[in-house]
């Protein structure tokens, strides 16, 4: 993290604190005002409204500094959740003591307000804690004393869309460690000088490094003391020569993918905008992306454009509760299994387990953490992102299946429609594929539809959606693109994919693909959409394939 996200993070809470303080005689006024009322008139209905501002003083008042505060209102608290239980109006003694409290309640936050320049945010903690991977690189350096097959292994990588370095020197190579430490190290073993010399540069190199470089290992040597070494200095992975480049990316692909993943999307809906404001200040600290909202009606508006992968949901609001919000989150589809985390003050175990029986995943309680927070997201998201990848892809390539990407298809064409943006579908085949398949045997035609699969992921926007549509015909779906920008891009893929060197019994061969492409300008809704692709894909063929095709309609 760097000193200006420090700065700017603690910033963000200081001001979170003075506003509380700011706001705290007004909530106390509030309070005080809802009790004479009903000394006056005893209605349930101001009663509920009464224990709902004194709940959420508990949870606010520990998280924002004001500990005492928060223990008082969590006895009031418990007074009036006793009298919301009793249909009988309260009696002379009962009102009493209520009334001692609420001055009670009244004369801390005064004593605690003048000391609140004191008061730190609760669970403040170390804000490193809050970063995910605050050191994602898709930067390779490529460690090899022999400058051809230092240059072709880069060619191969940078194909993928990764930034590769060469380094024929190891003392070069050094130097550039120290200024780039979050690269994947590419390290040949063997060198003129020492047949381990690979192995001992980095043992060298890891002992001044904070964090462990991430190094691959490449070698001649099969033995156990070479691979034995290779551990030792930190290696990641160790592949003999020659090298199987499209394992080697499978390789690199798994490293990467661990650290350039898309933020978790949370949606927190809680009626304190202090609290919205606390819980979204620090998930955006540890990088997720945040929706907030105050008002739990406004719940399916913004439910399926955000597609969160967890929901933050507070127990206590007006107009609806948690638990009654998490029924209808249950009951709209595609959010039968979104993970639904409660967060409360509330300490009554008879709630959690029905919370939990309405298929909520966590009960959280206030005030939490800051690094327990995003521990519990980060670990309930990762789970959920887990099950679902395993439904809607493709065990093959990892690509999103037929009926995945038909779906976004369908979702994405509603939403361009309704914003008046234009949106494409590349409809992409390999050429011959059956002629690989019968020619190098099956376990190379399955290396390079993967192959293909990893190129349009890597060369295209992390906007784009892809999917495999079933064989070896694959599908792309374009946001914000016309069809003649659109077969730009494949075009150029296109071209990259037919350099691809593929690699069967150590025999080589080199493979093409052709597209057609439609778009929404031309297609108004995703089946003509499609049907148009596949037209345009079926004369990319019949003109003689490797070839990018465009139905514009005519």
């Amino acid at each position: 993290m760097h000193i200006k996200e420090h700065k700017e993070f603690r910033e963000r809470m200081r001001l979170l604190l003075a506003s509380f303080a700011q706001e705290l005689p007004d909530r106390i006024t509030e309070i005080e005002a809802l009790w004479n009322k009903l000394q006056k008139e005893w209605d349930s209905k101001v009663l509920q409204e009464l224990h709902r501002s004194v709940h959420n003083l508990v949870g606010n008042g520990k998280t924002f500094g004001y500990p005492q505060l928060s223990i008082e209102a969590r006895a009031l608290e418990q007074a009036l959740k006793s009298l919301m239980h009793r249909e009988a109006a309260i009696d002379t003694l009962q009102s009493a003591r209520i009334s001692q409290q609420v001055l009670e309640l009244k004369r801390i936050s005064a004593e605690q307000a003048a000391a609140s320049s004191k008061n730190t945010i609760a669970g403040g903690g170390d804000e490193h804690a809050l970063l995910q991977n605050p050191h994602a690189s898709n930067l390779i350096f490529v460690v090899e004393d022999d400058a051809e097959a230092a240059q072709e292994l880069a060619l191969q990588l940078r194909y993928y869309g990764y930034e590769v370095e060469v380094f024929n020197h190891l003392d070069k190579f050094r130097a550039a460690v120290e200024h780039k430490p979050h690269a994947i190290i590419l390290m040949d073993v063997e060198f003129p000088e020492d047949e381990m010399g690979g192995i001992q540069i980095m043992e060298e190199i890891q002992q001044d490094l904070i964090c462990p470089a991430r190094v691959i290992f490449i070698s001649v040597h099969d033995e156990m003391a070479f691979r034995l070494g290779a551990v030792r200095a930190g290696s990641v992975a160790y592949f003999t020569k020659p090298i199987n480049s499209t394992e080697l990316i499978d390789q690199l692909d798994l490293i990467t993918a661990s650290q350039i993943q898309e933020p978790f999307r949370v949606l927190i809906v809680d009626d304190s905008p202090m609290v919205l404001a606390y819980h979204t200040a620090i998930l955006e600290q540890a990088e997720m992306t945040v929706k907030a909202i105050s008002e739990p009606m406004q719940l399916l508006e913004v439910l399926s454009d955000f597609n969160p992968d967890l929901i933050l949901m507070d127990l206590y609001m007006p107009e609806c509760n948690g638990i009654e919000l998490a029924k209808v989150v249950r009951q709209t589809d595609g959010f039968l299994s979104t993970p639904i985390v409660y967060l409360s003050t509330e300490n009554d175990f008879n709630t959690q387990p029905e919370a939990m029986n309405l298929r909520g995943d966590d009960f959280l309680v206030k005030p939490i953490d800051p690094a327990h927070l995003v521990s519990a997201i980060t670990s309930r998201v990762t789970r959920a992102r887990a099950l679902r990848s395993l439904v809607i892809h493709d065990g093959l390539t990892g690509l999103l299946n037929h009926t995945a990407i038909k779906e976004e298809l369908a979702r994405e064409v509603v939403r361009s429609s309704r914003l008046s943006t234009p949106l494409s579908l590349a409809m992409v085949d390999i050429d011959f594929f059956k002629k690989v398949n019968d020619t190098y045997g099956h376990a190379a035609g399955d290396r390079v539809l993967k192959s293909l699969a990893r190129l349009l992921k890597q060369r295209l926007r992390e906007t784009d959606i892809v999917g495999r549509y079933g064989g070896e015909e694959f599908a792309v779906i374009m946001n914000d693109t016309d069809a003649t920008s659109a077969a730009k891009v494949i075009d150029e893929i296109r071209t990259v994919f037919s350099r691809l060197l593929h690699l069967s019994h150590d025999e080589e061969f080199y493979v093409n693909f052709s597209c057609g492409i439609a778009d929404l300008a031309h297609f108004s809704d995703a089946a003509s959409l499609s049907e148009a692709a596949d037209k345009a894909l079926y004369q990319a063929k019949q003109r003689g394939r490797n070839k990018v095709v465009v139905n514009s309609g005519d």
